[in-house]
C-alpha cells in the first residue's frame, strides 16, 4: 500500500512540473517582425545540423515548432527562435 502511495504521488510530482514546463513554452520565441525570421525550411536544416530528423514543423505564436527524433530515438518537440534556429525550449 505505501509503495502505490509512493508511486502516485511520484507521478503527479512529475505531471505537474511537465506541465508546468509545457506552459512557460506559451510565450513567443521572438518580439522580432516576421519580416525577420527565417523560411521554416532553414530552420529545419539548422535542428537537422544538431542530429535532430524532422517528422514536422511549423510556426506558431511567433516559434518554432518541430516534432524531431532525437539521436537516441527519441520524440521530442522543439521550439526554436525563427529569427536564429536556436532551440529555446523542448518537450
Amino acid at each position: 500500500m505505501r509503495n502505490i502511495i509512493i508511486f502516485t504521488a511520484t507521478a503527479a510530482l512529475l505531471a505537474a512540473a511537465a506541465t508546468a514546463h509545457a506552459g512557460s513554452l506559451g510565450r513567443p520565441c521572438t518580439a522580432a517582425p516576421q519580416t525577420s525570421w527565417l523560411p521554416l525550411e532553414q530552420l529545419q536544416a539548422k535542428v537537422e545540423a544538431l542530429g535532430y530528423k524532422v517528422q514536422k514543423a511549423k510556426l506558431k505564436n511567433a516559434c518554432g515548432e518541430l516534432y524531431t527524433i532525437d539521436k537516441s530515438g527519441s520524440r521530442v518537440e522543439l521550439f526554436v527562435d525563427p529569427t536564429s534556429g536556436q532551440i529555446v525550449g523542448q518537450l
